[in-house]
């Protein structure tokens, strides 16, 4: 698959998953725990979603300086992606996937 050879494919598979794991803690996990009183699935998805979190966030500024983004016009729209729920996804297509 292509998008494993560049720094910005793997950023956008970073993306892909980062997207998936909040998407999974905000829909199935976090319910689960409060209505259910099932704390097992946020012990589960919670490390790995920060851990994605963080690794999508120390990739897009590593790759941004080294590519010369333009922190106003990419960077800080990249980094705010991960912090909505659907944001990496369309991030993804409207930005990373043009890159």
């Amino acid at each position: 698959m292509d998008l494993f050879k560049t720094k910005i494919g793997r950023l956008r598979i970073l993306a892909i998953l980062e997207g998936i794991s909040l998407l999974s803690l905000v829909c199935i996990a976090v319910p689960m725990k409060y209505w259910m009183g099932n704390p097992s699935f946020v012990r589960l998805i919670g490390p790995v979603h920060g851990t994605l979190f963080l690794l999508f966030l120390f990739n897009t500024l590593s790759i941004g300086v080294e590519q010369n983004w333009k922190f106003k016009e990419i960077t800080w729209k990249v980094i705010l992606a991960c912090f909505i729920p659907f944001g990496t996804f369309y991030i993804d297509k409207k930005i990373l996937s043009k890159l």
